[in-house]
């Protein structure tokens, strides 16, 4: 039976302001780094890693292998997720985080200095998708903890906005990546892209390990797992405290249902940024770098929409902003799929844009809407395990989904489809949960973002 975990305090002491601006800095600082390492891989598997790793006679066959690896990443998202949600509720936010981030950082590069398959055969492929798991589980691990530390940190009416912070480092990530990969391509030849040019943003990556080190000797825990913990402590002298353990017996219903409501989002975002990219370069004759630019600009839009969406949820409630954005998504499916299939660069920046600012709407609070579900004692193993389901059945099979649908039905209406039906999840996931924390709250009303969790009455709907 999914019950309602007991509300503790969010902010049970109040940091210095210095101290709250520099942990905010460093979660949204690993997020950013850490995604831009797991980006860059989409790019390179849209771009060159199917002829690189996966020749096949067929163009499309080598890009659907080199998507499907793409997609493993997102099957050991959850590991990570559970590995590091059940040891960051034991022993602490900060040590999970960096860990993630070492992990990133040496996978990355090893991506980078890989051999191709016609250098050494068969075992280029198996250790591109070895390195491909270890990056899903370092990004898995990684999130739970920088947006722990952001929300546990923030002043009471705002976990919303430092919530948000965190979730920047998605489209700066993309840009970031896709800047990279332009510099990259402009400095140049084709033949010398494709022969060493595309490995130098996964080199980038490894000044992940710096933040990592600053991370570890420059940030503190955060004071509501300080709080948790001594709970843990009584727990574990009678044998009852595996933050796992309670989730999958109480409150495994719940992580289902953060899992459906957010799988519209991720698997979106994944069709714009990978598989709107193989689109439109390899079934519209579309030029590389203007698509890529298409993509940066869309992203930089985000930067702007995502803190905004968040700061407008620690006003007038999470679950209305988030219903909204799905809400969104569904309805501009099948517009932005006739934009895109126009060939046009002017129209598929629109659709992009418009898809673009809708995700960002339902992204903004979405940290902070995770963090409310489960109390501190659970929080990093819940909120972890909700986020990666979305992201395995969403994010990681959509550029293969999508590649898939197009080869099969010829038509791009399928991946409207597609997008229409994980909404339709969405929005019935939403509305159970609204209705949970209604029923559970008696009425109450207190402040978004306030002393309450969601499933405690806290204001989310």
């Amino acid at each position: 039976m999914d019950t309602a975990p007991s509300a503790q305090p969010l902010t049970p002491t109040a940091p210095a302001a210095r101290n709250r601006r520099r942990v905010a800095t460093a979660a949204a600082l690993a997020s950013a780094v850490e995604w831009y390492d797991y980006f860059v891989f989409g790019i390179a598997a849209a771009l060159v890693l199917g002829g690189l790793y996966f020749p096949a006679g067929n163009p499309a066959a080598g890009v659907l292998a080199s998507f499907a690896t793409f997609a493993v990443g997102f099957l050991a998202r959850p590991l990570g997720g559970i590995i590091a949600g059940h040891l960051g509720d034991k022993r602490g936010r900060k040590p999970m985080l960096v860990l993630a981030l070492t992990l990133m950082g040496l996978a990355t590069t090893g991506i980078g200095l890989l051999p191709t398959y016609d250098t050494i055969g068969v075992a280029a492929p198996i250790l591109l998708v070895a390195l491909r798991v270890v990056q899903g589980i370092a990004v898995g691990a990684q999130w739970g903890g920088a947006m722990l530390l952001a929300t546990e940190y923030a002043p009471e009416g705002k976990r919303g906005i430092y919530g948000s912070l965190v979730q920047l480092g998605v489209p700066i990530g993309v840009v970031t990546a896709n800047t990279v990969f332009l510099l990259a391509g402009a400095f140049t030849t084709d033949s010398a892209f494709a022969a060493w040019g595309w490995r130098i943003p996964f080199l980038v990556g490894l000044l992940v390990l710096a933040l990592a080190r600053y991370i570890h000797t420059r940030v503190e825990e955060t004071p509501e797992f300080r709080e948790a913990e001594r709970a843990l402590a009584e727990q574990e002298k009678t044998g009852h405290a595996s933050p796992l353990r309670t989730i999958l017996r109480g409150h495994l219903g719940t992580v289902f249902l953060a899992g459906g409501s957010f799988a519209v989002n991720t698997a979106t975002f994944y069709i714009l940024i990978t598989g709107v990219l193989d689109y439109t370069t390899r079934d519209l004759g579309m030029q590389r770098s203007a698509v890529l630019t298409v993509s940066l600009c869309v992203s930089l839009t985000q930067v702007v929409l995502i803190p905004a969406s968040a700061a407008l949820s620690d006003r007038i409630g999470r679950i209305r902003i988030y219903a909204l954005g799905a809400l969104g998504i569904g309805l501009w499916a099948v517009p932005m799929f006739l934009l895109i299939d126009t060939g046009s660069l002017l129209w598929l920046a629109v659709g992009t844009f418009v898809g673009s600012c809708f995700l960002s709407i339902m992204y903004g609070p979405q940290a902070a809407l995770f963090a409310e579900l489960f109390t501190p004692e659970m929080r990093y193993t819940g909120a972890s395990l909700g986020y990666q389901i979305a992201a395995v059945f969403g994010g990681g099979l959509a550029p293969f989904v999508m590649v898939l649908l197009l080869e099969t039905t010829g038509t791009s209406m399928a991946v409207s489809g597609y997008i229409i039906g994980l909404t339709v999840i969405a929005l019935v996931s939403i509305k159970i949960l609204a209705d949970r924390a209604k029923a559970r709250g008696d009425g109450a009303k207190t402040p978004a973002g306030g002393a309450k969790t969601v499933a405690d009455g806290g204001r989310s709907d």
